[in-house]
């Protein structure tokens, strides 16, 4: 294990931690109030009038989505000698997950320029304009499971990689995988049939992937990493040499 692996697993441990507190204070403080769950248009009337709130999350939103390009950089480097390959082309379904999010900003900063009703839109007037917003927020919404698929591959395949490696405990490298498929898998099925919100609910989605990803952090920057199972093998293979 290098400096540069463990300057990156702290770098890791600390940017998830501000990240998420970030999204979490600016989604429950500033979005949360006015979401209509599954109904664009209506979400769009209640944010009339606030919008200096749903800026200050979309704020919050463009932190967490430059947190998401610095963590997946710092998990490549921490596993490019695990596996250079896999963890590469994980680090490139995260980056395609990070796209699909400022996707989602870019629509809901679309919805507020409707809602202003400037030039032509006037004309629509205000139940044109909140119809207009509405369809903008609830494309977001289909961008942001689209990135929810790749978000559950690249974590699988980076919790595969940390199985391989040895960094981490074997348990939860295993957790790692099965609860990142569960959210690609969960993601996939809501878009093609959004009635599976009903039988599952979305607040559901993402939550085995979070204590997986919230235990590597504790692993990361309190317990270290483990005995890496290519470097013992690479003992083993010099010791019988050696006899």
């Amino acid at each position: 294990m290098d400096t540069s692996q463990r300057s990156a697993a702290r770098v890791f441990g600390i940017t998830y931690l501000v990240s998420l507190l970030i999204i979490m204070v600016a989604f429950s403080r500033f979005y949360a109030p006015y979401l209509v769950w599954e109904n664009g248009e209506q979400t769009a009337r209640q944010i009339v009038g606030h919008e200096h709130a749903i800026r200050i999350y979309l704020a919050g939103c463009f932190l967490h989505g430059i947190a998401m390009i610095v963590l997946l950089a710092a998990l490549y480097v921490i596993l490019r000698s695990v596996g250079r390959g896999l963890a590469l082309f994980a680090a490139f379904l995260k980056l395609t997950y990070a796209v699909m999010w400022f996707l989602v900003l870019l629509e809901i900063f679309g919805a507020l320029r409707v809602l202003a009703g400037a030039g032509s839109l006037h004309a629509l007037g205000q139940n044109g304009l909140a119809a207009l917003a509405g369809s903008l927020i609830d494309s977001g919404r289909d961008a942001y499971y689209v990135g929810l698929v790749f978000n559950g591959l690249a974590s699988g395949v980076f919790a595969w990689v940390f199985l391989q490696s040895g960094y981490v405990p074997r348990v939860l490298a295993i957790w790692g995988v099965l609860s990142s498929a569960f959210e690609a898998f969960c993601g996939f099925i809501y878009l093609m049939h959004p009635a599976f919100g009903s039988a599952l609910s979305p607040d559901w989605y993402e939550l085995p992937s979070l204590s997986f990803e919230l235990l590597l952090c504790f692993c990361l920057l309190v317990l270290g990493f483990g005995a890496p199972k290519v470097a013992a093998l690479e003992s083993t293979q010099l010791a019988s040499k050696s006899i």
